[in-house]
């Protein structure tokens, strides 16, 4: 039996409206990475709400809206509607805009936008973006594999190094056991809706951040609940913060920032934005 883990972190994030910051770059992001943010978007909004174009450059993201419709356009020359319980994977590369609106399905929404940190030379490459309806997702049993692999099933989305992302929905007293793969030594867990116990704490509403190590932890539904769960192989270069851009470098940073630059004043001259 795989070494037991422990928890070493406990937030609740921080409230920006309807917006709830679990993770970024500046604070958990350096002990997560490739996981570097995590917004939780939760409660009502209004059909529509969201977000104009806006640029990215050495990371990924990926949204993943619960029980809202996402309308997306990228510069890429993307456009559409990605349903509910589907994927949005943008890699940003070395630049790239998008621009995302809500369409709820339920009166409170609950939904997801990720970031990961590319390895070189992914920071500087050409942008991609996949979109992945719902019947794409796969579904094992309980969970939802949103990236990487488990329980025999693949995601669709080619992960930019090694990394696990699951949705996992448990009825009370129910439990699942999770072993991260081999060399996955950062692990985090979030209950989102009901209440859980993991490595024997009691949650609800929170992100626990678990020690660095290759053990295994249990999820205890106390209620019914929901819980995202990651794990991956830790990014080993550095975080260098632009204002919505990640990179390895400063050189890498400064050539990302140039593109959107760029970029943007072409949607402006286009009339766009």
């Amino acid at each position: 039996m795989a070494n037991e883990r422990r928890i070493d972190l406990r937030t609740r994030g921080t409230q920006h409206g309807f917006i709830r910051r679990m993770v970024s770059p500046g604070d958990l992001g350096e002990r997560l990475k490739p996981f570097i943010f995590l917004d939780y978007v939760g409660g009502r909004v209004a059909p529509g709400t969201g977000f104009g174009f806006h640029p990215h450059s050495g990371i990924a993201t990926l949204t993943y809206q619960v029980n809202a419709d996402v309308a997306y356009e990228d510069t890429a020359g993307q456009k559409g509607v990605v349903q509910a319980t589907g994927l949005e994977w943008m890699r940003a590369g070395g630049g790239t805009w998008h621009q995302g609106t809500l369409h709820p399905r339920a009166e409170s929404v609950m939904g997801f936008q990720l970031w990961l940190s590319l390895p070189p030379p992914l920071e500087d490459g050409p942008p991609e973006g996949l979109y992945v309806a719902p019947e794409q997702v796969p579904q094992v049993g309980n969970v939802r594999v949103l990236l990487g692999s488990w329980g025999g099933a693949t995601n669709p989305i080619p992960t930019p190094s090694p990394a696990v992302y699951l949705d996992v929905v448990l009825e009370a007293g129910e439990s699942w056991r999770f072993e991260p793969p081999d060399g996955h030594t950062v692990g985090w867990a979030m209950v989102y809706a009901g209440r859980a116990r993991i490595c024997g704490e009691e949650l609800e509403g929170e992100l626990v951040v678990l020690d660095e190590s290759d053990g295994a932890f249990t999820v205890e539904a106390v209620q019914s609940c929901r819980v995202l769960v990651g794990c991956a192989a830790k990014h080993p270069h550095a975080l260098v913060l632009g204002r919505y851009s990640v990179h390895s470098s400063a050189a890498s940073l400064a050539k990302g920032e140039a593109n959107i630059r760029a970029i943007g004043q072409q949607l402006r001259q286009q009339g766009r934005m």
